[in-house]
């Protein structure tokens, strides 16, 4: 029987692992190779067939290359992937002091779980957006936050070595890394960030506790100091049913060139 969790929506199970797939094919996850079928057939919970259909879509729309007994191939990078952080959707620009608010707020009333951290050289990606030589020394942090009603969100944060020092598992779950950052003195200045929707694959679907393929808002948020370093890069996938995301915005300009600008950040969860 296929697992349930995969199930539960109405899209066709092969269209629901195409989707997950394709967005992991964007995110440049699987640069030595696309899993085996039996892999994928054991992290989606479906069967054989429902795993070559999805596979054979991605085939059809020159995504993949595959080999009979060899490995399958990513036939091209994605535009997003290849763009950097910032390429999935319009970013927007803030200074951090309402965003630290809430972030003492959301943990007050929040608990964290440290589910990874090591230290390991930067990937191309993450050296990029950092603005840091390919193999410099990062920390990697994997934390999924919660309240009572059960997980939030999923954050994985990389912060260059050349910034701070390495933070424990305890301090990782009693602050959040902005204000550990500023204990080690680091001013911290502005951030850039995008938000948009993703699909949960199957370890955020297991972490977040939704259907494999459901919806997540998804948040990447470079962070910079005072003299424009960025110091910390956060990827951030949020259960929509209980995180919402506010901007305030105001109105600038003359007459005839008013635009909106945000004055403030607001996150409400639940």
């Amino acid at each position: 029987m296929e697992n349930s969790r995969a199930s539960n929506l109405p899209l066709p199970k092969y269209h629901r692992v195409y989707l997950v797939l394709r967005q992991q094919l964007d995110e440049g996850r699987f640069a030595d190779g696309v899993p085996g079928e039996l892999a994928l057939m054991e992290s989606f919970g479906v069967s054989r067939v429902t795993v070559r259909r999805a596979l054979e879509q991605l085939a059809s729309e020159g995504l993949i290359t595959r080999h009979p007994g060899r490995a399958t191939l990513p036939t091209r990078a994605r535009a997003r992937a290849a763009e950097g952080p910032a390429a999935t959707a319009p970013s927007s620009q803030t200074q951090l002091t309402g965003l630290l608010e809430n972030l003492v707020s959301m943990g007050l009333r929040t608990s964290v779980h440290v589910m990874a951290l090591e230290t390991l050289p930067a990937p191309e990606s993450v050296a990029q957006a950092l603005d840091v030589p390919t193999g410099d020394r990062v920390q990697k942090a994997v934390r999924v936050r919660s309240t009572r009603e059960g997980p939030l969100s999923r954050m994985t944060t990389w912060v260059p070595l050349s910034v701070a020092r390495p933070f424990t598992r305890r301090e990782l779950t009693r602050k959040p890394i902005l204000l550990l950052l500023e204990e080690d003195g680091v001013r911290v200045g502005r951030a850039e960030q995008t938000i948009t929707a993703v699909l949960a694959d199957a370890e955020s679907a297991q972490q977040l506790d939704v259907p494999i393929g459901g919806p997540l808002l998804a948040v990447r948020r470079l962070i910079y100091d005072d003299k424009d370093r960025p110091v910390q890069w956060l990827h951030g996938l949020y259960r929509p049913d209980r995180y919402e995301y506010q901007m305030q915005l105001s109105r600038v300009g003359g007459i005839d060139a008013k635009v909106w600008v945000s004055k403030e950040l607001s996150a409400q969860f639940h």
